[in-house]
């Protein structure tokens, strides 16, 4: 049996709608320096061991992972008592501050 030319264009058209990359809310990379200079800001009230700690995991998160990553540590660690309520909100509003789709 012969494929005719409009199934085998469907078919390609099915292959690449289905691995089209879905865009999640990521770190903005043009912005790097500038986030990173204001978590540290946010995160300097904390001892120098903790701020290392938090700061690393949540750039890698917000920047790898995804936003939504980040913002779960956030709160983790705001549960555990490393950081108190107004610097978890300032910390997921500078996330999303500095988001994008990609």
């Amino acid at each position: 049996m012969r494929a005719t030319a409009s199934y085998i264009i469907q078919c390609a058209i099915l292959i690449y709608v289905t691995r089209k990359a879905v865009k999640r809310r990521k770190l903005d990379m043009r912005k790097d320096y500038e986030f990173r200079y204001l978590l540290g800001q946010e995160l300097k009230d904390l001892p120098e061991g903790v701020q290392g700690s938090l700061k690393g995991s949540i750039y890698a998160k917000a920047s790898n992972m995804g936003i939504r990553e980040a913002k779960e540590f956030i709160l983790k660690k705001k549960e555990e008592g490393v950081i108190d309520e107004r610097t978890a909100k300032r910390l997921i509003d500078l996330l999303y501050k500095y988001s994008v789709y990609r």
